[in-house]
């Protein structure tokens, strides 16, 4: 880097003042110019002209330094023959003494209602293009039907498998847990009343009713709808979806429907399984707490909990399976731009997907509540 030449301040015959400067004036090279110029600096603002002709290197705080060792302002004559430097010193000098923007101040109302309405509008948009994917999905699958070998029934098995049998493990641990924790609860409240026995129908109505199917539904979203997400979002980031649809083929019918058709079938036997996770854990905690037998526990299962709890948990779960899997899939699919996007409409669906979950399960609530179920 070459050093800012020294500084020097004569006067012409006329008594104009002239500063003359040369050498590397940037923002890395003027850091030290006035330790090295030490007392020799001139005296701020004395010099009507400056002579810039010898200056090798010269950015925006290097001009900024020079006007202001000159004290120079829009009337400041600047001699160089460079004219990328004079078209510098030009713009310097002509936004020299302005007053800086002023910070426009909104009204705190103002500003949380523009918020409002613009969340109002995504939400609204967001909705209206998911009704129409969920429309497109509706005359593929018709479609698929009219003509059965546009089914991937190999790529269902594969999901079935991914979305199934991986998912074992997890959703038996936690409903098992939670059969216990309920158990536990149950026999610690109902005991001051001396009706600790009612823990069973308490475990087998909550399991099969609601906390079964819903807790896989939450599992699977958070595990298969987050991965269905990433795999299109992915597919998306690197043109894979475009290129499908240049060579004639639709994302829908090749990625969308298998894993929709997986995941429908698939959450009715997750959420089976996980009632009968929920009904161990629950028998367990009984034999420690009531000192039950697990013989005595399921008679008395079969004897108070009727059939149809099991059914409304099991009417619920391939309608939740398909909603995880659409808004799986149609955030996977508005992923564009970078892996960032990936990564936020990963985290939206899984958002979506639980959301939409728990208010079709107050829905499904109400409509068996008023059908006597």
């Amino acid at each position: 880097m070459v050093e800012a030449r020294p500084t020097t301040l004569n006067a012409s015959r006329t008594g104009t003042q002239v500063l003359e400067v040369g050498g590397s004036w940037t923002v890395f090279s003027i850091r030290d110019v006035s330790f090295k110029m030490g007392r020799k600096k001139p005296a701020r603002g004395s010099a009507k002209l400056v002579d810039v002709t010898k200056v090798e290197r010269l950015d925006t705080a290097g001009a900024i330094e020079i006007l202001d060792l000159a004290g120079g302002g829009p009337d400041t004559e600047i001699k160089t023959n460079d004219k990328n430097h004079a078209d510098l010193f030009k713009v310097v000098q002509s936004n020299l003494g302005k007053d800086p923007a002023k910070a426009i101040h909104v009204n705190w109302i103002a500003h949380w209602l523009d918020e409002v309405g613009h969340s109002l509008i995504h939400v609204y948009r967001q909705i209206a293009d998911m009704c129409e994917f969920f429309g497109e999905i509706i005359v593929v699958f018709f479609e698929a039907c009219l003509h059965p070998r546009r089914f991937r029934f190999n790529a269902v098995v594969r999901q079935m498998y991914e979305v199934w049998v991986k998912a074992l493990a997890i959703v038996g641990v936690l409903c098992f847990l939670i059969g216990v924790v309920i158990a536990y609860q149950g026999v610690q409240q109902l005991r001051q009343f001396g009706a600790e026995t009612f823990t069973v129908e308490a475990v087998g109505i909550g399991m099969f009713r609601e906390l079964g199917v819903l807790l896989t539904a939450i599992i699977v979203a958070g595990r298969s709808g987050s991965a269905f997400t990433a795999q299109i979002g992915t597919m998306q980031v690197n043109q894979e979806v475009d290129a499908m649809r240049t060579i004639g083929l639709n994302p829908v019918e090749w990625l969308v429907m298998p894993r929709i058709i997986a995941l429908v079938i698939s959450m009715p036997l997750l959420a089976f399984w996980g009632d009968m996770a929920g009904l161990l854990g629950g028998a367990v905690a009984c034999t420690v707490y009531l000192d039950f037998t697990f013989v005595q526990f399921f008679d008395r299962l079969r004897d108070t909990v009727g059939a149809w709890h099991f059914y409304t948990g099991m009417i619920k779960s391939p309608v939740f399976g398909f909603i995880i899997a659409a808004i799986g899939c149609f955030e996977g699919l508005q992923v564009s731009g970078s892996a960032e996007s990936v990564g936020a409409l990963t985290t939206r669906s899984v958002v979506e997907s639980i959301f939409c979950v728990i208010v079709l399960d107050a829905v499904f609530s109400i409509v068996f509540l008023l059908a006597g179920v």
